[in-house]
């Protein structure tokens, strides 16, 4: 018996994972992929363990074909997808001097054509339903543009005018479409590692919890069609912007 499927494309350790199990929390199987499938074990295993569903899928974003055959196997195997969160993320920092056109050209290809992908076979799969959620996960660069991050806000911008145009394309087919800009460190142990300054505002609830995080996008997959959210920002009470 198939049963109710959500899809996390990008489930690292922190707000991907994060919202995967806020999903399985809930009665969903969730599915998640990574480029590489081993990497989501100890995921999949905390679902299990704590009574959920999941199934983990190797999947490069980037590739066409392999987009398709991961909706597919979804539908078939696991059941009809009512959520998919497009979660990732690329960020990098590089002076334009240094950017290469191969490092511009990987970052636009993960952040904004991977986004597109996925978009595109959400709607495929969503819309002869007329129902389902779909979320872009955002970053304080898809507002503005710092320096150093010319590849990575312009992945990011348009990633956001995507979520945007898919809205007023698949709203009126009952297609939830939002984006949550998350603005602001998040607690993941690259911000322990790299920023001490940064993680140590964690016990003033400084930087982002991704547990929090995997609430705000339970609370959008639950708004009814009325009062629907498009974009949300999600920041540290102590946070600049």
């Amino acid at each position: 018996m198939s049963q109710a499927a959500m899809l996390v494309i990008g489930a690292g350790d922190a707000t991907g994972g994060a919202i995967a199990r806020r999903f399985a929390r809930e009665g969903y199987t969730a599915c998640v992929t990574r480029r590489r499938e081993a990497a989501l074990r100890p995921l999949v295993e905390r679902i299990e363990s704590d009574g959920g569903r999941a199934r983990a899928f190797g999947c490069d974003a980037r590739d066409e074909q392999a987009m398709v055959t991961l909706f597919d196997t979804v539908e078939e195997e696991v059941g009809p997808l009512e959520a998919v969160v497009f979660n990732i993320g690329a960020n990098v920092n590089f002076p334009i001097r240094d950017t290469t056109a191969r490092v511009y050209r990987k970052v636009w290809e993960m952040a904004a054509f991977a986004g597109f992908l996925a978009g595109r076979e959400a709607a495929r799969v969503m819309v002869p339903r007329q129902k389902g959620t779909l979320i872009f996960t955002g970053a304080t660069a898809s507002l503005r543009g710092g320096a150093g991050f010319s590849a990575f806000a312009g992945a990011k911008f348009a990633l956001r005018a995507l979520a945007q145009s898919l809205a007023r394309e698949l709203g009126p087919e009952g297609i939830h479409v939002a984006h949550p800009v998350i603005d602001g460190a998040i607690d993941t142990a690259f911000i322990r590692d790299n920023f001490p300054d940064r993680y140590a505002l964690k016990d003033r609830d400084g930087i982002l919890d991704p547990e929090h995080i995997a609430d705000q996008y339970w609370m959008l997959h639950c708004q009814p069609r009325d009062a629907w959210t498009h974009e949300l920002d999600l920041r540290p009470w102590m946070e600049t912007f």
